[in-house]
């Protein structure tokens, strides 16, 4: 026998994280699974090879670029983009699959790939990190030393471009102290569950309760 009082199953919550290299994205997104571990993070497929650290299926599904153009052929991907002269990839199965048994699902993405997450399935949450200045951007990418001098070049070339789609994402946020930043990409992720449209499946019974003679 079910429980009446039991919440309604809801769709989960796709979140998509955006940054130009060395804003501090991938350190907020691991911050804030720690504070919201009910928010599962999708891994990415990839191209490049992995820095000191890394691990398959952890970080990164390393695949060789006949392999990722295969998946591209076979409709596999849900987002995918060339990044910095590599190519990163979502698979579409696994994030729709874990939003429809109510997970929250984050995508930690460029903006090429949340233009395409966008116009794909339109109901998703989107935040842009910015760093604080230009010159501290540049100190955060040499001061990582895992890449080479003109890799960075390349990264801080690119910035540009990156940051000048920050405006199509729903929220920005700046990340100069980092417990700020987290602390506001927290309350995002707070008060999007709090929504009306989903709060409001979630408490069904409870509404019905309280509204009852």
């Amino acid at each position: 026998m079910s429980d009446a009082s039991a919440p309604a199953k809801v769709p989960g919550t796709l979140f998509v994280v955006a940054a130009p290299s060395g804003a501090g994205k991938s350190t907020l997104v691991n911050a804030l699974l720690e504070c919201e571990p009910a928010i599962s993070l999708s891994v990415s497929h990839t191209t490049r090879p992995p820095r000191v650290g890394e691990e398959y299926g952890r970080h990164y599904y390393f695949v060789e670029r006949s392999d990722f153009a295969r998946e591209i052929e076979q409709g596999i991907f849900l987002e995918h983009a060339e990044v910095h002269g590599n190519f990163y990839g979502t698979s579409r199965r696994t994030v729709e699959e874990k939003l429809k048994i109510g997970s929250d699902v984050l995508l930690e993405i460029d903006w090429q790939g949340a233009r395409q997450v966008r116009e794909g399935m339109g109901d998703c949450v989107s935040v842009f990190i910015l760093p604080p200045s230009r010159v501290e951007l540049e100190r955060r990418l040499r001061g990582r030393g895992s890449d080479a001098p003109d890799v960075i070049e390349r990264r801080l070339f690119n910035s540009r471009e990156e940051i000048a789609h920050a405006h199509e994402f729903d929220y920005i946020i700046v990340n100069d102290r980092f417990e700020d930043a987290l602390g506001d990409l927290v309350a995002i992720v707070r008060a999007v569950r709090q929504r009306s449209s989903v709060a409001r499946k979630r408490h069904e019974s409870l509404i019905a309760e309280l509204l009852a003679v």
